[in-house]
């Protein structure tokens, strides 16, 4: 399952995005350090199910509308010089190792100072917020290349594909190839032979753009003045208001209005039951929403899953004629798969067992046999026939 990691200063609202995304229990308050171990949770990317069009009862979505699990992490908040280990930081990039890709939480306000400190609304630039994330993780992985370094130049004898072989090996676990080394290399025309450690900087900051792709979010949307909200939109960050997310998410749960994570508005559910003061916040979050077209979290997951990872739905079964697998079920599984992805990959997917006696696989909407190198769609359904029991 995709694993997305919420990074960012301290009370910057990450507790209260991953809240309101997962619903989980975490500490939340308004001050620094207020996450200190890692909370886990499953949040989700919504997409349109296709029982809606081939008019089909589905018990898996809602309103025709599915929502894909994905791993959510929010680890503790990132101050300043942390690749040196200052406040939390070697524990907090430790914990990125394992995320497919990193949502950079930031206060869009201008609101707390670098450490997460409160300073006014508008009192901090934002965008030095962004600029020093992507500057603490070159560091952290220069740090690591440095330990490593003395022996990877030794033991190349001068040789440039063997430097490139053991950078790649020691950042295997970030997914890196001598292929992305050597890219890397003939981009910026760095000299692996004859630089200095100090001469690979630029390289690791490529290696973590590779790595970890990052989708800046602007928190606290609600509390942004118009100046900094322009500055921060060119930098093309996704604007949301994680507490009024969370807010409408605990409404729903209390069937006080009805409301899906990524609509533009919400529907109270019976007006004369709520109290003036809840009236008024409900006002004031459909105002925010009306101008914003929604709250923006689920927006924001399903844009660092579809734009920035570069991801489809793809739904597999067994019943190609009537869209369900062997019990009945209809459309029973949705997996989230990179474009470019054939039936091949997928029935991998599906199962290890599965891929290794792939036959052929079968478009259930056309019921016509595809090619085992046939690029998916999104929304394609798929049934793989293997010799795989």
């Amino acid at each position: 399952m995709i694993t997305l990691a919420l990074a960012g200063k301290p009370n910057c609202g990450k507790s209260t995005f991953f809240k309101a995304a997962t619903m989980a229990n975490v500490e939340i308050a308004n001050y620094p350090f207020t996450t200190i171990n890692p909370n886990f949770g499953v949040g989700y990317v919504r997409t349109k199910c296709p029982c809606h069009d081939l008019k089909l009862t589905c018990t898996h979505c809602v309103d025709g509308n599915r929502f894909v699990a994905v791993n959510l992490i929010d680890v503790a908040g990132l101050v300043p010089d942390a690749h040196k280990g200052k406040g939390l930081g070697n524990q907090f990039l430790d914990n990125l190792r394992q995320a497919d890709a990193i949502l950079h939480v930031i206060d869009a306000s201008g609101g707390t100072d670098s450490e997460g400190n409160p300073v006014g609304v508008g009192n901090h630039d934002p965008e030095e917020d962004i600029r020093f994330l992507i500057y603490e993780m070159t560091m952290w992985v220069h740090g690591i290349l440095g330990k490593h370094w003395t022996r990877i130049s030794r033991q190349s004898q001068g040789k440039g594909t063997v430097i490139e072989q053991g950078i790649a090996e020691t950042f295997v676990g970030l997914g890196i190839t001598p292929d992305d080394v050597r890219d890397i290399q003939l981009q910026l025309k760095i000299d692996l032979i004859h630089g200095s450690i100090d001469d690979l900087i630029p390289l690791c900051a490529e290696i973590v753009k590779i790595s970890k792709p990052m989708l800046v979010i602007g928190n606290k949307i609600d509390e942004t003045p118009e100046a900094l909200r322009t500055k921060l939109a060119a930098a093309k960050v996704a604007f949301v208001s994680a507490a009024s997310e969370l807010a409408l998410r605990n409404a729903a749960g209390a069937h006080m209005i009805q409301y899906l994570p990524g609509d533009e508005e919400f529907k109270i559910a019976n007006e004369g039951t709520l109290t003036a003061p809840q009236k008024a916040g409900l006002a004031k979050i459909a105002a925010l929403m009306k101008e914003n077209h929604g709250t923006g979290v689920q927006q924001a997951i399903n844009r660092a899953v579809y734009e920035l990872l570069d991801m489809i739905v793809v739904y597999p079964v067994e019943d190609e004629t009537h869209f369900c697998n062997k019990q009945g079920d209809v459309l029973p599984d949705a997996f989230l798969m990179k474009k470019g992805s054939t039936p091949h990959d997928l029935a991998f997917q599906v199962h290890t067992d599965i891929g290794k006696g792939f036959l052929y696989a079968l478009d259930a909407r056309t019921k016509m046999r595809i090619k085992e190198n046939h690029v998916l769609k999104n929304g394609d359904i798929i049934k793989v026939v293997s010799a795989a029991k």
